[in-house]
């Protein structure tokens, strides 16, 4: 077995932590810090009046929480403790259903089938979508795929 010289190990150890102290440096690093965004919206720059994003998706509603609960009717669907509630939901066609996340964690409201996803939903946010035609419609939430649950329309 042949001995490394006791300089090498030394050199190369330095070599090493020269890279590591180079690679995490403060190159390119500024002194502002990054602005907050919150689940409300309220935070985020850009924002029109009444809290809605420019752009943003129909259905989605980005203005902050109230202190309503659920949404009263049977076409509501709760977002509560990583689970929609009811997990599965009856409707006639021309029925909007809207759902409501009522966990800390944002949620998504995304078909099976691709016919509908709503955008992430912070904490309060609620997601609204109309559906037209007769047909079982599973759906999961994107970002959290174990939770699901079907809305059965009627005609």
């Amino acid at each position: 077995m042949r001995r490394i010289p006791r300089r090498a190990i030394v050199i190369g150890a330095a070599a090493v932590m020269l890279a590591i102290v180079t690679a995490c440096g403060s190159q390119g690093a500024t002194n502002s810090a990054p602005t907050p965004v919150f689940a409300s919206g309220t935070e985020t720059p850009g924002l029109q009046p009444g809290g809605s994003m420019p752009g943003s998706m129909p259905g989605m509603s980005m203005a902050p929480p109230t202190q309503a609960a659920a949404p009263a009717g049977p076409n509501a669907v709760n977002i509560d403790n990583f689970a929609f509630a009811p997990a599965a939901l009856t409707v006639k066609a021309g029925t909007t259903v809207t759902w409501v996340n009522h966990d800390e964690e944002p949620h998504t409201v995304a078909a099976t089938d691709g016919s509908f996803h709503s955008p992430g939903m912070g904490a309060g946010a609620t997601y609204t979508f109309t559906f037209a035609k007769a047909g079982t419609f599973a759906y999961i939430c994107s970002i959290h795929p174990f939770m699901k649950a079907t809305v059965l329309v009627t005609p």
